[in-house]
């Protein structure tokens, strides 16, 4: 067995056609599709539904995968750990996040690049919950930042960064008009924009919403958390945002941050990494990146900062 057929297979199950697998791989498309013959001849199982076309791949076939996917995951994180010893760490890291933790990913690249000098870092913003999952089980990321419960099912990594906690952001009218926490069935009588609700942070807020009996129906869906804070800023909507967000761009001038209570939720965020033994080189590497970088109190400061300033 060759890895380079563990990579034709592996490059067939991703783009699901030969010619463009062949592609992928530099290679001419016979010679790709010999090598996963010659690959099914030793295993002695057939991986490929072959028709006039890529019809998919065999239960058979898609074990296999999982196993090539590991495989040749563990052969680029033996040359990283090699090239470490020799250079120093170089390469790629990629890492993923759902968006309302990109702020989290942000303070965690910093170090990681002042640690690691001849490392570059690829950053896949905006991916559900479940993308992030498929990605690391197929190894496309090395890492991701993610919520504690949409991984909890299944075998991998996880280093705690943060609690999640969520404000209601209002646009500002008279000072004396301004609650110091508002409870979540009050936030319901506003007129929110909030995210989608496919996405897992918009999860969260329905399930809260559900547990003190109301139901909310936002005029404005969107996918971007900056996207929420433009919308407020118009002056006819109000959202529940992330605390970590008001990192990034504070309490906008005009608006309120008010924090949710009764009840007070949180949702554990946290660095994902694929389970395996040993942590590859640039995994350890963001690791020790999160030992550098006090998340959870860089996040939580202007959210007690905005509050102490509202009501002083």
């Amino acid at each position: 067995m060759l890895l380079r057929q563990l990579e034709y297979l592996v490059a067939l199950a991703r783009v699901r056609h030969f010619a463009k697998a062949a592609q992928a791989c530099y290679v001419s498309q016979p010679t790709l599709s010999e090598g996963i013959r010659k690959l099914e001849d030793e295993l002695g199982i057939p991986l490929v539904r072959r028709g006039r076309r890529f019809d998919g791949l065999t239960p058979e076939g898609e074990r296999v995968v999982l196993w090539a996917q590991r495989i040749l995951a563990d052969r680029d994180a033996m040359h990283s750990e090699i090239q470490a010893l020799r250079a120093g760490l170089s390469g790629r890291l990629r890492i993923g996040t759902v968006p309302t933790a990109s702020t989290a990913v942000a303070l965690l690249t910093q170090p990681f690049c002042a640690a690691n000098p001849l490392a570059t870092v690829q950053v896949f913003a905006d991916l559900r919950a479940e993308d992030i999952v498929n990605r690391l089980r197929a190894y496309e990321l090395d890492a991701a930042v993610t919520y504690h419960s949409s991984v909890a099912a299944h075998d991998f990594t996880f280093v705690p960064l943060y609690q999640e906690r969520y404000v209601l952001l209002t646009q500002r009218s008279t000072p004396d008009a301004q609650p110091a926490r508002i409870s979540w069935a009050q936030a319901a009588q506003y007129p929110l924009c909030l995210l989608h609700p496919m996405m897992q942070g918009r999860q969260v807020l329905d399930a809260v919403f559900e547990t003190v009996g109301v139901s909310v129906t936002p005029r404005i869906e969107t996918d971007s958390i900056a996207s929420l804070f433009a919308q407020v800023g118009t002056g006819q909507w109000a959202s529940i945002v992330p605390h970590a967000w008001l990192h990034v761009f504070g309490v906008p001038a005009g608006l309120h941050a008010v924090p949710l209570i009764d009840p007070l939720r949180t949702e554990r965020i946290g660095l994902v990494l694929p389970a395996r033994e040993p942590v590859s080189v640039i995994g350890q590497a963001l690791i020790d990146a999160v030992g550098q970088a006090d998340i959870a109190a860089t996040l939580d400061r202007p959210a007690h900062q905005a509050v102490a300033q509202q009501h002083p």
